[in-house]
């Protein structure tokens, strides 16, 4: 199947179509990404009012099987709508309208504040681990506090995905002060903080640690979370030397592991290991290809730009008799959309629609995404309404998308609204939000702002990474101001391994 990229006018000119009312019947016309995206709200209705006819026809019944939460499937089409009882209303509708009478229970009970415990779980869900870590500490001085395993395992979780492997590891040694025996899980918990944030040494020290213990071996879990932090770093020597010691261990590789080992060749254009990887799987009696396989690969092609490659191997997992799914769809969406190629978008955002898999959070974000990249702010905000309207959840990386997309645009005082938007939805500030600000504040040569957002990023306790430097010290470059370049690069060796070849790169000028 031949790439061929669209070009930008050609989403710009499905504008006045998608915003346009339906027009009459009319022979079938080739749709776009604009006119399958209006069309969503229409089709999602008629599946749902076609769904519980009850009479006989003559023709065999249709029906399939669906998942929870998904829409019904059309047993009758003939069905006139007039006979069926109404649809069920949308889950997200029978969620909020459930949050409100719980709401409103509250306010007739008089006033209600939650319990501690209530705070901390809905600070650990909203993944505000600073906060959530305050909360703890409150909860720890009650007189009826006992120190229990699952909440240290789901704070460990939060540090660990929040760039805080350090103070995962002092957390870690407060739940051993306060008597509670380590497990294999909890140990996976504290080396899976350190893998996050790439500081491979301190993960295998938690490892030698683990092997010691006769009550914390290490399982296959603790193996895969190792090896996904070398193969991201293209360390395979080291996925090799513990793929030897599972084996010494008794312990086999699960697709996990190896749906891990094949997006690290993937990523490191290894593709002849892929294969091979692959192949192992296919014969393999415990670690069978499944979606995720076929998700991994497809990422990996997908994230470099090789579209024929990803779509040849999507009919590769298709002949396996791997079925595709939301997220797998959601991959081909965000694929075609950095190539800009808006007619293969369109056509699978309707093919999704025909077969009823339900668009998400991440479909949405795909497609923001692609009229971000365009600089489209007019149908990237269109885009974001519906989302709301449809009752999906924005999360950090549609803010960073619209963030992006109104600097492309040059509407940089709408970023400061988007920005507000985040914090009023409580969205987590994490590293790669503070990099698009940081971006937007370099293409408006606003250097002091930059700076600011720097400080701010600090003062949140958000770990910088690598993009994080580079931004800034690309700007500084830009102005001349090497001082800067170097005081920078300082902090940067310090906070992260940064090797001196790379580092006489940076300073070079």
């Amino acid at each position: 199947m031949a790439a061929s990229a669209s070009s930008p006018t050609s989403l710009l000119a499905s504008t006045a179509r998608f915003l346009s009312p339906l027009p009459k019947p009319s022979p079938p016309k080739p749709t776009t990404i604009l006119s399958a995206f209006s069309s969503s709200s229409s089709s999602s209705s008629s599946s749902s009012s076609s769904s519980s006819s009850r009479t006989i026809s003559s023709e065999p019944v249709k029906r399939r099987i669906w998942k929870e939460g998904e829409f019904p499937g059309i047993t009758d089409p003939s069905i006139p709508a007039t006979s069926r009882p109404p649809p069920p209303p949308p889950l997200s509708k029978v969620k909020e309208a459930m949050r409100k009478k719980k709401e409103k229970r509250r306010t007739l009970a008089g006033a209600w504040v939650p319990t501690v415990t209530e705070r901390l779980s809905e600070l650990i869900a909203k993944k505000q681990w600073a906060q959530a870590l305050e909360v703890f500490e409150m909860l720890r001085e009650q007189p009826f506090y006992q120190p229990r395993e699952g909440t240290y395992m789901k704070l460990l979780v939060l540090l660990g995905k929040s760039g805080q492997p350090h103070r995962a590891k002092h957390f870690f040694d407060t739940m051993l002060k306060e008597g509670l025996k380590p497990t294999p899980e909890l140990y996976t918990a504290l080396l899976g903080a350190y893998c996050r944030s790439n500081l491979i040494d301190e993960a295998f020290l938690v490892l030698e640690t683990m092997k010691s213990l006769p009550s914390c071996q290490p399982d296959v879990f603790t193996y895969s979370t190792l090896i996904k932090a070398c193969a991201d770093a293209f360390m395979f020597n080291l996925v090799e030397s513990l793929y030897e010691e599972m084996n010494s261990s008794s312990i086999t590789p699960n697709t996990v592991t190896q749906n891990i080992v094949l997006i690290g060749y993937g990523k490191a254009g290894r593709y002849d290991l892929m294969e091979k990887v692959l192949s192992t799987m296919i014969e393999s009696t415990t670690a069978k290809p499944d979606v995720w396989t076929m998700n991994s690969i497809l990422g990996v092609f997908g994230n470099k730009g090789q579209i024929e490659m990803m779509e040849k191997w999507y009919e590769k997992f298709r002949d396996f008799g791997i079925e595709p799914e939301t997220s797998t769809f959601n991959i081909l969406i965000g694929a075609y959309g950095k190539k800009r190629m808006y007619d293969k978008m369109s056509s699978v955002m309707e093919y999704m629609r025909k077969l009823a898999f339900p668009w998400t959070t991440s479909t949405y974000n795909n497609i923001i995404e692609a009229f971000a990249d365009v600089g489209d702010a007019k149908n990237m905000e269109y885009t974001f309404n519906q989302m709301r309207g449809e009752g999906m959840k924005a999360d950090t990386k549609t803010f960073c998308c619209l963030i992006r997309g109104y600097a492309n645009a040059g509407l940089f005082h709408k970023v400061l609204s988007a920005t507000q938007l985040a914090g009023k939805f409580e969205i987590p500030e994490n590293t790669s939000y503070y990099n698009a600000v940081l971006s937007v504040c370099v293409k408006a040569d606003d250097l002091m702002e930059m700076e600011r957002v720097y400080r701010k990023m600090k003062d949140k306790q958000c770990r910088p990474d690598n993009d994080t430097f580079s931004i800034m010290i690309e700007a500084y470059k830009k102005e001349g101001m090497h001082d800067k370049v170097y005081d920078l690069d300082q902090e940067r060796r310090n906070m992260i391994n940064v090797d001196d070849e790379e580092t006489e790169s940076i300073l070079s000028y």
